[in-house]
């Protein structure tokens, strides 16, 4: 039987506590699924963009709710932010790239960006600039499965999947259980003092 996502957070592995289970997750995006369908009328006009790694198959999983829900196929695109971020230069990390797969532009869409923790809204803002070299939205929105807040930029997110108060030094990682995003997945807490990657 699944972890109720009502108990509180409970440690997986030494490392890690658990905020959201994959029931948990699973249900907030039905949820976040209604919700886009709900604001947005013209259901055609949606694109879905995930921000890697974790907001992939958040979106993925979006795509198969609004499908069920409106009988659409609604689109998904991924879209590396890397090369538009504006923090690393200052940190001098060099991360590898990504792939991007925007299978059209994205002009007069109705863009939802997915990603699966939303903090400082930095990542937010580079994936709005990269967002413009595939066309002129008609509108941007923003799913975050978890907002743990600590911004630094004016990014507000439309659809969360839950708020989690956090400590700034705290790192909250959506992960699989079988050690990649494909199978169930959860979201942890982990362990500032040598937890994960």
């Amino acid at each position: 039987m699944a972890a109720s996502s009502a108990a509180p957070a409970r440690a997986s592995a030494a490392d890690a506590r658990v905020l959201l289970d994959d029931v948990a997750i699973r249900r907030a995006l039905v949820r976040i699924a209604h919700e886009v369908v709900e604001r947005n009328e013209t259901w055609r006009d949606l694109y879905l963009v995930a921000i890697p790694n974790g907001g992939v198959p958040l979106a993925r999983i979006i795509a198969a709710q609004v499908r069920e829900i409106t009988g659409l196929e609604v689109p998904v695109g991924i879209l590396d932010t890397t090369l538009y971020r504006d923090d690393l230069v200052a940190s001098g990390e060099r991360p590898p790239l990504r792939r991007t797969e925007m299978p059209s532009a994205v002009d007069d869409r109705v863009v939802v960006l997915v990603d699966d923790v939303v903090s400082t809204g930095r990542t937010i803002r580079a994936a709005m600039d990269a967002l413009m070299d595939f066309g002129r939205p008609r509108s941007v929105q923003l799913v975050g499965l978890v907002d743990r807040g600590h911004r630094e930029l004016p990014i507000k997110i439309d659809f969360v999947g839950k708020n989690v108060p956090t400590q700034r030094e705290e790192r909250v990682k959506l992960r699989g259980l079988q050690g990649d995003l494909e199978g169930p997945l959860e979201v942890v807490i982990l362990d500032t003092n040598g937890g994960g990657a």
